[in-house]
């Protein structure tokens, strides 16, 4: 019982330090998305309406036409689960069939070699030159004998079993595009919380944090292909089981081997079929993949979307997306076209393209129309300083949590120290955060710890010191992106902090180009020969291909956020939407 008051009491106590006292009383922004635990949500143009007669949204006929297209799509998806089930039901007995199919030619083929003297004696000659050179299987026969007896094999299972069932036609996704502010992501949003109970596997990724997941998986497939492992550990339960003597055996393993070799030479579509796995293997149904903020800045990320977007909506995956830009003007650097061209084809034969046109940034209007919360402190002066300790102090009264420093899990097996915390709320400086060689993964598990952030000694940002610069805004993406608390002390207002200073501007187009032409080459040609990846989840040097208009999307999103960030709108959903209290309110069901 008293487990459950403490954590009852610790998301009231964040409710009053994000929703003091306030005539304009509003939900969160993101509480379009209802309830985040009720089921039968209402749908997007049913939260969209409502919300406009409540006076918390401004009308949009933009949005309206959105939140219209995506109520349609909802209607849709509730037969496409059935279809879905019904198929991955055919799909699970064909592979059953199949399996058992391939595996009765196999034993066929060993017992007809069998007979064959000579050719266990060449089987031999090849098993003893492999434990000697301590070669794989794989090298037991030719490579092109190998491929050759593969496709025989798998004709030969066409003709037997069938080829593989057909998915059923899934309904057209959408690929929102527009300005900063406009809504895109805010729908988008709406769409996600309303698909809960009526799909099961059910994705949403800010460009950043799919990027890092498509990277995390990459790196496991390849640590197991290369861990090196006696044939004897490797051979199939049902191989050792089979009255074969053991050179028959070892034979069966190579062909085991080869087969998931093959299936594995390409990775990404390997990463794709783990996509939406989360301990959901046995689950089977329609799969949604809702995509914040889709762009390719660069080699990897065209190579990478391209092979697991076409390999998702191929499989039936429905693909909601939102982004700043038009699908044709993605790729303005003309980066690997071909490759590009392919990802474009799929996007347009599955996803309808909507363009929100509104010119408004909808967060300054909401900022605007509410009584923002004081939560960014400016300019780094007495007054400020005082005002920001004060904050801090309340909030660590009020949650009466001991200050501590901590460690936390980031990806790839690193961690991070985070000098000041408690309770899930988190102290730092700008420069332990973004004047460090830290990226999106660490940011994410900043984010996904802590639902209140606390910054301080925040510059204007100048070409000086233009790395933090996109390291703030990347840290501004995913506080925001996982609904946390954030107070700030900086030089400048939110409106300035990208305005340069006297040493020159953040953006200044000559040194961009210059930038790009020098650095931007080498990536060009070695990103996928070297296929080097840095912690962040991104080739080292990304940020020399960012196009300049890209660039400027970042910064006035940046702005935006920041903006959103401090009103009650948003402020007000923190304990429903955070991970923190998500968490929580899992460990309240299972009591």
């Amino acid at each position: 019982m008293r487990r459950i008051w403490n954590l009852l009491s610790k998301s009231k106590q964040l409710a009053l330090f994000s929703r003091p006292a306030s005539k304009f009383r509003l939900t969160a922004l993101r509480s379009y998305c209802d309830e985040p635990y009720r089921q039968n949500r209402p749908g997007p143009l049913v939260q969209y309406k409502s919300l406009v007669d409540q006076g918390k949204l401004q009308h949009d006929p933009y949005q309206e036409s959105v939140a219209s297209e995506l109520e349609s799509l909802l209607a849709r998806l509730e037969q496409y689960e059935k279809d879905m089930e019904e198929y991955h039901v055919n799909l699970a007995n064909w592979e059953k069939q199949r399996e058992n199919e391939r595996r009765r030619l196999l034993m066929e083929e060993v017992e007809l070699h069998q007979k064959d003297e000579d050719w266990w004696k060449r089987l031999n000659n090849k098993l003893t030159e492999r434990w000697e050179s301590r070669k794989r299987p794989g090298n037991m026969e030719p490579g092109v004998g190998k491929w050759v007896s593969y496709l025989k094999r798998e004709k030969k299972l066409d003709s037997l079993v069938g080829r593989r069932p057909t998915a059923p036609p899934a309904p057209k996704g959408l690929y929102i595009y527009g300005n900063v502010g406009s809504g895109k992501t805010m729908l988008m949003d709406m769409f996600y919380s309303a698909t809960k109970g009526i799909v099961k596997h059910r994705r949403r990724y800010h460009f950043h944090e799919a990027m890092l997941r498509i990277n995390e998986h990459m790196h496991k497939i390849w640590k197991s292909q290369i861990d090196e492992k006696p044939l004897q550990s490797t051979v199939a339960g049902w191989i050792m089981s089979l009255p074969f003597d053991m050179k028959a055996k070892e034979w069966l393993a190579a062909e085991e081997r080869y087969k998931h070799e093959i299936q594995l030479n390409n990775i990404l579509l390997a990463v794709a079929d783990k996509f939406f796995l989360d301990g959901e293997e046995n689950e089977k149904g329609a799969s949604i993949l809702c995509f914040d903020e889709i762009q390719t800045v660069d080699v990897f990320a065209i190579v990478a979307l391209s092979g697991i977007l076409s390999r998702l909506l191929s499989s039936g995956t429905i693909i909601v997306a939102t982004s700043n830009r038009a699908p044709n003007d993605l790729n303005e650097a003309g980066m690997q076209k071909e490759i590009f061209q392919k990802l474009l084809s799929k996007l347009e034969n599955h996803c309808e393209k909507v363009l929100i046109g509104s010119e408004i940034d909808y967060r300054r209007f909401i900022a605007q129309k509410s009584e923002n919360l004081v939560h960014f402190f400016w300019p780094i002066e007495k007054e400020a300083i005082n005002e920001f300790e004060k904050k801090w102090h309340d909030v660590t009264s009020r949650l009466g949590g001991r200050i501590v420093s901590n460690t936390i899990s980031v990806m790839f097996g690193r961690t991070l120290e985070v000098p000041e915390s408690f309770d899930g709320v988190a102290r730092f400086t700008f420069e332990y955060l973004c004047g460090r060689p830290l990226g999106a993964a660490d940011y994410i598990a900043v984010a996904e710890n802590f639902h209140t952030v606390f910054i301080s000694d925040i510059p204007v940002m100048s070409m000086r010191i233009r790395d933090k610069a996109r390291r703030f805004i990347t840290l501004i993406d995913e506080l925001y992106n996982h609904h946390c608390s954030l107070c700030c002390l900086a030089s400048s207002s939110i409106d300035e902090l990208f305005q340069g200073t006297e040493e020159g501007t953040l953006f200044d187009l000559e040194s961009f180009q210059f930038e790009t032409e020098t650095d931007g080459g080498k990536l060009r040609r070695n990103v996928l020969a070297e296929g080097r990846v840095s912690s962040t989840g991104a080739p080292s040097s990304i940020t020399s291909i960012l196009s300049g208009q890209e660039e400027l999307f970042a910064f006035h999103r940046a702005v935006s956020r920041l903006i959103e960030m401090q009103t009650p709108l948003y402020l007000d959903g923190v304990s429903n939407f955070h991970p923190y209290f998500q968490r929580q309110h899992k460990q309240l069901q299972q009591l």
